[in-house]
């Protein structure tokens, strides 16, 4: 089974090596949704475990009453299947707000084989000859009129058609 692999690289560096680029599988977390706080704990989500455990913490106490036990399990429950299915994404947003940039998704059948494609394509850039690539950016028409504005191929943000 195919998964994705985010490659994400520290921040201030272009040029990381293996022991600092970090790899982290885009998908669902089994342990994720069998532990949530704790999971969060261990990935160093301290925000998000603490709420998850207060949210458990409702929901157990909401279990211990009468009348009340459907909505605390459906409240432990989502607290679960919320860290199992986003939990990754957690993770990847924090250390994009931390400065780490997302240089790569790679889809393939196992981490291993996700960093071999990874990896030889890095030393590939990094054999080159030196021959840079085209700056397109900043390679405009000099005819148009339109800009560098994205329009999902309907109408300019800028008021023309």
């Amino acid at each position: 089974m195919t998964s994705s692999y985010i490659f994400l690289t520290p921040p201030g560096g272009t040029s990381a090596t293996a022991h600092e680029t970090r790899t982290i599988r885009d998908g669902f977390t089994f342990l994720g949704l069998l532990f949530p706080w704790i999971w969060l704990l261990a990935h160093r989500l301290w925000l998000h475990a603490l709420a998850a455990f207060l949210l458990q913490s409702i929901g157990g106490a909401l279990m211990d009453e009468s009348g009340l036990w459907p909505a605390g399990i459906a409240i432990m429950l989502g607290v679960n299947m919320m860290v199992g299915l986003e939990g990754q994404n957690w993770r990847i947003r924090n250390l994009a707000a931390k400065g780490w940039g997302e240089d790569r998704l790679i889809a393939a059948d196992t981490i291993g084989i996700a960093e071999q494609i990874y990896f030889s394509e890095r030393a590939n850039i990094a054999e080159s000859d030196g021959a840079g690539t085209p700056d397109w950016e900043n390679r405009a028409r000099p005819d148009s009129r339109h800009g560098h504005a994205t329009s999902l191929g309907l109408f300019g943000f800028n008021g023309g058609r």
